[in-house]
């Protein structure tokens, strides 16, 4: 969802959470977003450099959702940074 203004990235976001939950359909979507991949994804498959791109870890979103709304929870925001931290490590290598 790049070349967005923030606010249209963020509702279209919320408006996808919002399909999913309803019709609880397996979406699979790319992006370069870790945070993005976090707040959307149950799992998130990480992929290496291309050309020659492989999966090199697939990692589970365990949060409770509605993550939207889980910004306050301690707990939660502990667990998205040592998401974040893993993605971006595996990311860097």
């Amino acid at each position: 969802m790049r070349g967005l203004s923030p606010s249209t990235r963020r509702e279209l976001q919320l408006q996808l959470l919002g399909i999913w939950e309803a019709s609880q359909r397996t979406v699979v979507m790319v992006t370069h977003d870790v945070d993005e991949a976090i707040l959307l994804s149950d799992r998130v498959l990480v992929m290496s450099k291309s050309p020659e791109s492989t999966i090199i870890a697939d990692i589970n979103v365990d949060l409770p959702p509605p993550r939207h709304d889980a910004s306050e929870d301690p707990a939660v925001e502990t667990k998205t940074a040592e998401l974040r931290k893993e993605m971006l490590s595996l990311l860097e290598h």
